[in-house]
């Protein structure tokens, strides 16, 4: 297992967050979520083997909140 954080900008309410993190709950190779909005943060525990960055950002960003990993979380 993976643990990955990401820098999400644009949400602005509770809902915001909550949005983002059941649909980041619902993907393959993720086992966990957990996203807050001070500051615009996700942690995701993911399975590398079934997801990538990429996807979680892609994810992320379809909702209309741009996200980036923290460069400290990978090499």
């Amino acid at each position: 297992m993976q643990t990955l954080q990401f820098d999400v900008s644009g949400m602005t309410c509770g809902g915001c967050t909550l949005i983002v993190q059941r649909m980041l709950s619902k993907l393959d190779g993720v086992s966990h979520a957990e996203v807050s909005l001070r500051p615009g943060m996700a942690i995701v525990v993911t399975d590398p083997a079934r997801i990538t960055r990429a996807q979680i950002e892609s994810t992320i960003a379809g909702l209309g909140y741009p996200a980036k990993v923290c460069p400290a979380e990978h090499d």
